[in-house]
């Protein structure tokens, strides 16, 4: 071993390391699946913070949207901005990742076909990493 540690490979960053440390990830991600969160602090939170989100909160924040389901979304431009955000990630997503914000947007009825057609790109490289639920 000589001293080294192995890290563990990770997609390479977007947003010119302006990314967010671990801990404040893990904060957001509390906030994001807080019970008393909504669509509304969710959304203030992705707005305010997002362009500093890891994948795994990107995802998070759109499955937890979906969980809402429909509602008043359509002229929401956070919610466009989400998926704005989803389509230039989504080389870093992993197959969770990917599935939670195929399955947010479908439950929204927010429609954004860039968003799918990414989504549909990436996955097929990523089937293995799918698991049926």
């Amino acid at each position: 071993r000589g001293g080294r540690s192995r890290s563990r490979e990770r997609p390479p960053r977007r947003d010119d390391g302006r990314e967010a440390p671990r801990y404040q990830q893990i904060a957001w991600g509390k906030q994001i699946t807080a019970r008393n969160a909504t669509t509304e602090s969710i959304l203030t939170l992705f707005a305010n913070e997002g362009h500093r989100f890891e994948a795994r909160n990107l995802a998070t924040t759109a499955h937890r949207i979906g969980k809402f389901g429909r509602h008043r979304f359509r002229s929401d431009r956070r919610l466009e901005s989400l998926a704005a955000t989803c389509i230039n990630r989504i080389p870093e997503f992993e197959a969770q990742h990917i599935a939670n914000v195929a399955w947010g947007f479908a439950k929204t009825e927010f429609i954004e076909q860039r968003l799918f057609e990414a989504i549909a790109g990436v996955a097929a490289n990523k089937l293995s990493g799918f698991n049926p639920q």
